[in-house]
């Protein structure tokens, strides 16, 4: 009797699942997107049509098909396939599966295929209790994550297994998906409502057919067409793919940076938008500027640092949401300004000097002579004061074994112009 209850229950729960959880492909015909990694003639569908799945982490944001890939694996392996979600099992559980995967090997050679959401919340504990079975080929681990990876998961099982990162679906890949969920419901939708859905998706499949069965509910209790009002109503907010502490936070802050290197205005303030509306930390966005004003403007314009520092000020005494204006105005002026490394390159030819020279003596007449018996010692003794003489702005300062090595040189961009070092009068940009 229960199991004609638990028959009758299945069959309501499919039809009134969400539109994303019916149309779940499944097959690896079905899937779209991700051509880089499960297209036709790639190393994984050949693995995965041939039965011979390798342990994987299949990496990437939400709605990009990790799950989908994984319940594919698991209706065309002829292996025992198990699943775990991470949020909630133990190493108990985790033990139990490798006994299970054990005894099925021993007694009728069937493999095992693990299949773990959420990898990146398996402490190190239980990652630990895991490894044993992947490293002997008791089972075969399939980890899905949307952290990196190379973040979250120990280096032992990262070592043995393969990782594919899967991307954000492109629009055209929504744009079918769409219509596939359309014709579910039965409806017609405008090319510009389905691009409008596409674009508010955010490269998320189960996003994208969430939006469209909320504006078709709402639409229909209308009792009037779909318009791009009803997705306008359903997706009042584009989802932001943004962690502050995985590796979209170092992919934006890395993008920012060097398009601001660039001179690129538009996109430096895209990435900063996206940083700002994704939750960054603005004293981390700020302590990058102050670095990037000294690493790539450096004294081609001096003004770059004080315009930073002055962000950064702003920052903590003006605070979110008004200080977005400061750092959207640092931003512009830091893509603007004139770029030079000089500085920089030169600091780190110097530092590589004293690691290879070590701690070489400033020369005896630049020595300090401010201590009884100084002099005595010879420290201070031809010193040429420049104000009084102007042959002491053209003495080399450098320990004797460096005289004559060049460190700086000026770029020639901007206020980064050479000068002459003895002429006493003209101002130094170094």
């Amino acid at each position: 009797m229960s199991d004609l209850f638990s028959e009758a229950a299945g069959q309501r729960l499919d039809a009134s699942a969400p539109l994303a959880q019916r149309l779940r492909p499944a097959s690896l015909d079905d899937f779209v997107g991700q051509d880089h990694v499960i297209g036709p003639g790639r190393a994984l569908r050949l693995a995965i049509e041939d039965d011979r799945v390798p342990s994987m982490i299949l990496y990437g944001p939400p709605g990009s098909g990790k799950t989908t890939l994984a319940r594919i694996v698991a209706r065309t392996t002829g292996s025992e396939f198990e699943e775990l979600s991470a949020v909630s099992a133990t190493v108990a559980n985790v033990r139990d599966v490798l006994t299970r995967a054990r005894e099925r090997l021993g007694t009728s050679g069937t493999r095992t295929i693990l299949f773990l959401d959420e990898i990146h919340r398996f402490n190190k504990a239980q990652q630990d209790a895991l490894l044993p079975g992947v490293e002997e080929g008791l089972l075969t681990l399939i980890g899905a994550t949307t952290e990196n990876p190379y973040f979250e998961v120990n280096s032992a099982l990262l070592s043995r297994s393969q990782v594919y990162e899967l991307e954000p679906h492109s629009v055209e890949t929504l744009l079918g998906v769409i219509a596939r969920g359309a014709a579910e419901l039965e409806i017609d939708v405008k090319p510009e409502v389905s691009e409008l859905i596409a674009q508010r998706a955010g490269g998320d499949a189960r996003n994208a057919l969430n939006i469209l069965e909320l504006t078709t509910e709402t639409a229909r209790a209308e009792g009037v067409e779909l318009e791009e009002r009803h997705v306008d109503d359903a997706a009042r907010k584009r989802p932001l793919a943004f962690d502050k502490r995985g590796d979209k936070h170092y992919d934006f802050i890395s993008a920012w940076i060097k398009s601001t290197r660039a001179s690129d205005v538009q996109a430096s303030l895209y990435y900063l938008a996206a940083m700002l509306e994704g939750g960054e930390d603005a004293r981390f966005i700020v302590r990058r500027m102050i670095v990037l004003a000294s690493e790539d403007i450096g004294n081609a314009d001096p003004q770059a640092l004080l315009v930073a520092v002055a962000a950064a000020q702003a920052v903590e005494h003006v605070g979110l949401p008004e200080a977005r204006l400061n750092l959207a105005q640092a931003a512009v002026y830091l893509a603007r300004a004139p770029k030079s490394n000089a500085s920089y390159v030169a600091f780190g030819k110097a530092i590589e000097a004293v690691r290879e020279r070590g701690h070489l003596m400033p020369p005896a007449a630049l020595r300090s002579a401010a201590y009884a018996g100084a002099r005595k010692l010879g420290r201070g003794k031809g010193y040429q004061y420049p104000h009084a003489d102007e042959r002491g702005f053209a003495v080399d300062c450098l320990p004797e074994e460096l005289q004559g090595t060049v460190f700086y040189e000026p770029s020639g961009i901007g206020a980064e112009v050479p000068v002459e070092r003895s002429a006493r009068a003209t101002p130094r940009s170094d």
